[in-house]
């Protein structure tokens, strides 16, 4: 024969279900939002090292054909050439990490909305 349920039965079990199971959950999303956004963090700090590295070979290449131009005003040509791609470049890089910053944080805030991957 089952034993019946006392009072302080049942006010534990509510307590167990209304308020520790939630903040278990709340807890496991947490650390599960906390992964992905140092996963995150590391990719930017990746995609930011690539851009750097396209930035520094441009820069070589423009300065090179800086050194090899015939006068002055070829010297003006590659430097305006250069300066006008650069700020094109950055602009390109600038959006690639927002992009990348966006996507990041709908997957981190998607385990705190009990979103499933």
């Amino acid at each position: 024969m089952a034993k019946a349920k006392t009072t302080t039965d049942k006010v534990k079990d509510t307590i167990e279900e209304a308020i520790v199971e939630p903040v278990k959950k709340a807890g496991e999303a947490m650390r599960a939002s906390g992964a992905k956004l140092a996963r995150s963090g590391s990719d930017v700090g990746m995609k930011m090292l690539e851009q750097a590295e396209v930035n520094t070979r441009e820069a070589f290449a423009a300065m090179r054909a800086a050194a090899a131009a015939k006068d002055l005003s070829e010297v003006m040509k590659i430097q305006g050439e250069f300066l006008r791609e650069q700020g094109s470049r950055s602009m390109g890089h600038a959006r690639e990490i927002g992009e990348l910053i966006m996507q990041f944080g709908r997957e981190a805030v998607a385990p705190l909305k009990g979103d499933k991957d």
